[in-house]
């Protein structure tokens, strides 16, 4: 086995135990988080990371038994591309009056951390990577683990402020207009 398939297949089995971890704490966060947009984010954020981990597992098996990258992972598509459009959304449903919990601020600021922490083990991954099918799939990684980064952010600032949020995202000026 060449070095550089055995580098791969110990990035994967390291993506794959944090991708395992970031489910669990979206899963816990669903069943706890005190307000229906939280739950629907962590809920969404949770099946990103069931999509993710299916992808690591198949990579990793394949390069197991064929000893090579393939583009298999490919059809392998989280639900919602676009996390920031999915949130606004929610938060045009939801509107500026709404209640939040400190837990669910919380749980926030550690799936914010968790997310900022994948981006960064992928960059380092990248670095790393010498297949184009490999940094095709790392580069994948970091934009979606990117989008759930800032979907928490975006989150965070809408719970902390929502008329804040409504005048910055909304673009609406402080006359309503």
């Amino acid at each position: 086995m060449s070095e550089d398939l055995k580098r791969a297949k110990k990035m994967l089995s390291t993506a794959l135990e944090m991708e395992e971890k970031g489910r669990a704490f979206y899963e816990r966060a669903v069943s706890t988080c005190k307000n229906d947009m939280g739950k629907e984010i962590f809920q969404t954020l949770m099946e990103d990371e069931d999509v993710h981990m299916v992808r690591i597992r198949s990579i990793y098996e394949t390069l197991s038994g064929k000893q090579a990258w393939s583009e298999e992972w490919k059809e392998l598509k989280v639900k919602h591309a676009d996390l920031g459009g999915l949130f606004r959304n929610i938060a045009k449903k939801h509107g500026p009056k709404i209640v939040v919990d400190t837990s669910d601020l919380e749980a926030l600021d550690t799936g914010i951390d968790f997310e900022m922490m994948s981006v960064e083990f992928y960059e380092e991954q990248l670095k790393k990577a010498t297949n184009s099918l490999e940094q095709e799939f790392i580069r994948k990684m970091v934009a979606e683990e990117r989008g759930h980064h800032a979907a928490l952010t975006d989150m965070k600032f809408y719970l902390s402020d929502p008329a804040g949020w409504f005048r910055e995202k909304e673009r609406g000026g402080l006359d309503g207009g």
